[in-house]
């Protein structure tokens, strides 16, 4: 049927059929945003986060029960069976894939930008997403490890093990009068561009907010420092470090 003559859902063959379901999908996930976007707007960022738990929870428990009776799968307590019966193995496998995938929607955001409105424009819309999505990573790792309101230098440096970048990139932490020290000593994004013979990407504007909002929002009385971060010179160990220090 040509396209112009298709009035409803009944009208499309199956390919465009799957075309519509993953469209549905992205518009759900982009109103989910847009929800907490305003309810931050007009509430600010803490009540939209209580806010989004309570509205996220119902939802993904309507949405799991639906699309498991819709597929003919079985669900215990809002999870899929499939899921919960899964080899470990396979459920850090399925965690790695997420997380690449994250980091390529991340990468073709900013290349969406940059393609029509350059560079700079690119690298202002990058650091401020960094700065409203950092601090909200860090709420979600702290409920997920239940870390508390303060859990120091020690709950961060569990915490940045569960950043999406966690399982992506390599990363060392130690102590160091008494002060704790990340390294960033293998990047996915800057290793690409090592192989292709490409300087380092300036990314320290955005590793400035970046790692201030995670550090601090895990616990409020954590200060952060650059130790180097691209453009930077750098050693071989790392591409960029930062240190914490727990404010009395």
């Amino acid at each position: 049927m040509d396209i112009q003559q298709i009035a409803s859902a009944e009208d499309l063959n199956q390919s465009q059929l799957a075309e519509f379901i993953f469209d549905l999908l992205h518009r759900m996930a982009v109103h989910h945003t847009l929800w907490f976007r305003e309810v931050e707007h007009q509430l600010g960022f803490a009540r939209a986060l209580t806010a989004m738990d309570e509205a996220w929870e119902k939802t993904r428990a309507v949405a799991v029960h639906r699309f498991s009776e819709e597929l003919g799968l079985s669900e215990t307590n809002g999870v899929p069976n499939a899921l919960l019966t899964m080899p470990k193995e396979k459920q850090l496998r399925l965690i790695d894939a997420i997380a690449k995938n994250w980091l390529a929607q991340d990468g073709v955001w900013f290349q969406a930008v940059e393609k029509t409105h350059g560079m700079n424009d690119a690298k202002r819309c990058n650091d401020s997403t960094w700065a409203r999505f950092s601090p909200f990573e860090a709420y979600a790792v702290k409920k997920l490890l239940n870390l508390g309101e303060h859990p120091g230098l020690d709950g961060l440096e569990r915490a940045l093990n569960f950043r999406m970048y966690g399982r992506l990139n390599r990363q060392s932490c130690r102590r160091e009068n008494g002060a704790l020290i990340f390294e960033m000593n293998d990047c996915r994004v800057q290793s690409a561009r090592v192989r292709k013979g490409l300087a380092d990407y300036p990314c320290k504007s955005a590793g400035l907010v970046e790692y201030a909002r995670f550090a601090e929002a895990i616990d409020d009385r954590i200060c952060t420092e650059c130790l180097g971060c691209p453009p930077d010179a750098h050693p071989s160990e790392w591409f960029c470090a930062w240190r914490f220090t727990l404010r009395e």
